[in-house]
């Protein structure tokens, strides 16, 4: 029977500087264009930094079964360029004026410029995962892709109305779980593992990804700007509908469901202030239940390691969930 412990997150930091300074390297490098100002988006994304969860993910996958050659750090600057071309693509698409604290980089260079570099750090992205010379991690790579611009067409087309709680998982399935998942599989193709081990590193990456979206979503509603580094409540503001928000929907009372609708349809909160729908949310228990939901989705990705050997790296596999359910921001 297994006696891996959980490790803490200076084990965890630790453990993973060498290989992350090695990826932000190759990060640095892979972000460099002969047009000025795609170098400048890029590396301006890049220094915008954030917490690099989805490398750290491949790097403890590939790590964890054995694997320690150069395709990983080359692999964790992929699925980190896929990543900054998701937020700048979404912070076009959300009308965002601030990233982590600073403006968006659409607020300086234009939706224009930003919608290129984007495109270009896609296809960068696919350029440096072909050195692998490996057809399964270009396809783990294009499906992502595909799922991710369909999660993101699918949102706009809820904008404004109430989903159901599977509609909102598989949203935040393909906007966010999916890159975790992805980045656990391609640790297992790059260590040369069999098909039950790669499933298992998935379910971990899709749990994982799940519990960590749905604290997003939770953070967005609770949290203040200075914290969270943008504005709060963005996701009502943009009439999204989150799992906390969808749980008052369908446990409140016809007050709390109007004036819920209200700031979905408006888009805004001219009707109903923010702190409003915070008070509705508290009392159904909706922001619990929501963090309930979290919790075992995290326990699940857990569980999912049961089969790996132990090490290092498992015991900070075990630790992340910790991470994402205690994160502030």
């Amino acid at each position: 029977m297994s006696t891996t412990t959980i490790a803490t997150a200076k084990e965890v930091f630790d453990l993973l500087h060498d290989d992350l300074c090695s990826i932000e390297r190759e990060f640095g490098e892979d972000a460099i264009s002969s047009v000025k100002a795609i170098t400048e988006i890029s590396e301006y994304l890049r220094e915008g930094g954030g917490k690099r969860i989805r490398p750290s993910l491949l790097l403890l996958s590939a790590r964890s079964q054995g694997y320690s050659g150069p395709g990983m750090v080359r692999l964790g600057a992929v699925v980190e360029m896929v990543h900054t071309a998701t937020l700048v693509h979404d912070d076009i698409i959300d009308s965002a004026d601030t990233r982590r604290g600073r403006p968006s980089a659409n607020t300086t260079w234009g939706n224009a410029k930003c919608v290129l570099a984007g495109d270009w750090l896609y296809m960068q992205a696919f350029r440096v995962a072909l050195e692998e010379r490996n057809f399964k991690v270009l396809d783990l790579l294009i499906n992502l892709t595909q799922q991710m611009v369909e999660g993101e067409l699918l949102q706009m087309e809820t904008l404004g109305r109430p989903v159901t709680e599977q509609e909102y998982n598989d949203l935040i399935y393909r906007k966010t779980a999916c890159l975790f998942e992805v980045s656990m599989r391609l640790g297992s193709v790059l260590a040369n593992q069999n098909g039950d081990a790669e499933a298992q590193m998935g379910e971990y990456g899709h749990s994982l990804g799940m519990a960590f979206q749905i604290v997003d979503d939770v953070l967005d509603l609770t949290a203040t700007e200075e914290v969270l580094g943008k504005p709060v409540a963005s996701d009502l503001r943009e009439g999204k509908a989150t799992l906390a928000v969808i749980h008052s929907l369908e446990h409140g009372t016809a007050q709390d469901r109007e004036a819920i609708l209200k700031v979905l349809s408006d888009r805004s909160f001219n009707r109903v202030r923010h702190d409003e729908i915070l008070a509705i949310l508290v009392r159904n228990g909706s922001l619990d239940h929501a963090m309930n939901v979290a919790f075992h989705y995290a326990e699940r990705a857990r569980a999912a390691l049961s089969g790996l050997p132990d090490s290092d790296y498992k015991r900070a596999l075990l630790w992340v969930p910790d991470f994402v359910l205690a994160r502030e921001k």
